[in-house]
């Protein structure tokens, strides 16, 4: 098995991308591609003592920056990191691609460069986030901003199939992000979305407002991009906030520090919990080979997990699975 990692994608490469990467090749004896401005990484590599055994290095002269206009941007810079390695990935030469780079130029490459899943109508980016009592997956967390009612339908299959698959939930429990939980709630799109889910083969358990969700409401959340980006990132900027608080609670006085050293194991393994970088990245669903993206202040630590849920999609044909799905539905729906 093959990764091929971007190491110019995010707001810490290439000396995260680096030490997430090696600590992978050691943890589990994967080899590696690394896209990216070779004689930087390599420079990298030496000032920090970071070993490049099972990474294969590959030039790239060009870089996508976050500015970037994505459909220019995959057009123009065909020796950029991303489109390389998308490029790679197509002709086989990887099984999997990571990277922390441009989201925009991340699905507009891996639409049209690796492709489409037959039948799939526009990949969605599936983001595993943690909730009371385990994780739930919100997609689409930001590939597609405008939404059609079918394309809501087979995020809730590419999302079951995931959890299923890769996070070993038995029947997961689908439910459609809305204002409220009755049939008749939410827009034109929410509506005629339900009912084309009501009659899917997933466990589709109906409408769940946005507050159930981090409770455990369900285990994927379908919605359109724009919505679940916002959650998603309220849902950061809470966590966040909750800890810092805590924090600061625990720093007031000596009493206070006495107490938080009492509960300092519990405290680690909550903050733990919430820590995105637990999860690595999200996956861009639809696509005929494993993309995953990573996020933009990804450490080492959220690298390094990125690159395991790669190999753990590969390992689990999670793409295949994907196929087979989408297959029953569009021969149910001739």
């Amino acid at each position: 098995m093959k990764i091929i990692v971007d190491m110019m994608g995010g707001d810490n490469a290439p000396l995260a991308v680096l030490e997430g990467a090696a600590q992978a090749v050691k943890e589990y004896g994967v080899q590696l591609i690394g896209v990216g401005n070779e004689a930087l990484v390599r420079k990298t590599a030496a000032e920090h003592n970071i070993p490049l055994d099972g990474i294969e290095l590959v030039n790239c002269t060009e870089t996508i920056e976050m500015c970037d206009e994505p459909a220019r941007a995959i057009r123009q810079k065909k020796d950029s990191s991303i489109v390389v390695g998308l490029n790679m990935l197509k002709e086989g030469k990887g099984d999997a691609f990571v990277s922390a780079g441009s989201t925009g130029a991340l699905v507009v490459g891996g639409t049209l460069i690796v492709k489409r899943i037959k039948g799939v109508k526009r990949p969605a980016i599936g983001t595993v986030v943690p909730c009371k009592d385990g994780c739930f997956m919100m997609l689409d967390s930001g590939a597609n901003h405008d939404c059609r009612p079918e394309m809501l339908r087979q995020f809730g299959l590419m999302g079951s199939v995931y959890m299923k698959r890769i996070l070993g939930v038995p029947n997961p429990r689908v439910g459609l992000v809305n204002i409220g939980v009755e049939e008749t709630k939410g827009t034109e799109l929410q509506v005629e979305a339900y009912g084309l889910m009501k009659e899917a083969g997933y466990n589709f358990i109906g409408n769940v407002e946005a507050r159930e969700v981090p409770l455990g409401g369900c285990d994927v959340a379908v919605c359109d991009g724009f919505t679940g980006n916002i959650i998603l990132k309220t849902t950061e900027g809470l966590a966040k906030l909750f800890m810092s608080e805590i924090k600061g609670i625990f720093m007031k006085s000596l009493p206070n520090k006495l107490a938080a050293a009492v509960v300092k194991k519990d405290l680690g393994a909550f903050k733990r919990k919430f820590d995105s970088a637990e999860y690595g990245g999200a996956l861009l669903l639809g696509t005929k080979k494993p993309v995953i993206k990573a996020h933009g202040s990804s450490d080492a630590k959220a690298f390094y997990n990125a690159i395991r849920q790669a190999i753990s999609c590969c390992e689990n044909n999670i793409i295949g699975e994907m196929e087979s799905q989408l297959a029953v539905e569009t021969a149910e729906a001739e």
